[in-house]
Parts: C-alpha cells; structure tokens; sequence
C-alpha cells in the first residue's frame, strides 16, 4: 500500500481509525447492552419463543458482529478505492505470482510441466 504523500496517508488512517472506534461501539452497546445493561426490557419482548434479552446475550450479538465484519469490509473496499490503494483483483500480485512455491512446482511437474 502505498500513498501519494503523508497527509494522504494520515487521512486515510484518521477515517480507518474513525471507523473501526465507531463500530466497536456499536459491538459494546449490543453486546454489554442488550445482553447484559438493557436485559430486563428486552425480556419482555419474545423472539421466537426465547427472550429477547437471552436471545441478544446468546445468539444475537454473535450475529451482530458477523454483520460488522462484512460492513467493514464493506466500507474499506470503498476506502481503499477512495485513496487509491486498492488491491483489487486485476492488480493484485502475490508472492505466489512472483515466487514458485514447493506446491507450484510439484503440481506443475504432476501436470508435465517443468
């Protein structure tokens, strides 16, 4: 990854930084939150015939984070892109690429080649 100039780089992290904090927030108000502050209200609420409260502190904020994840991934690829450093898959090169691994060369050699 590179950047055109160090301010570049400084706000692309500033926005990478702002963005991790701000769902990490979201992962504690749901975890600790839902599953432990706001328990009482949310068991009021049944969600398929469970607890909302029991639901949250079980199952739901594992689903919660599985869907921050993919928003982050999400939001970086456009970040990524904003800044000009996306690794996409047209411009990409691994070390795989410049670099025969023991794997390569042993499928290589299965299929004929040298």
């Amino acid at each position: 990854m590179s950047f055109a100039n160090r301010q570049q780089a400084a706000r692309y992290w500033k926005e990478n930084i702002r963005l991790m904090l701000s769902l990490l927030c979201v992962w504690f108000v749901v975890s600790f939150g839902c599953g432990i502050l706001f328990v009482e209200e949310l068991n009021q609420i049944r969600f398929g015939g469970f607890k909302l409260g029991f639901w949250f502190a079980q199952q739901g904020a594992i689903y919660v984070f599985l869907g921050l994840i993919f928003f982050y991934v999400y939001k970086m690829n456009q970040l990524d892109k904003k800044y000009g450093v996306y690794e996409g898959d047209e411009s990409a090169t691994s070390v795989e690429d410049t670099e025969p691994s023991a794997g390569n060369i042993a499928s290589q050699q299965l299929e004929g080649g040298q």
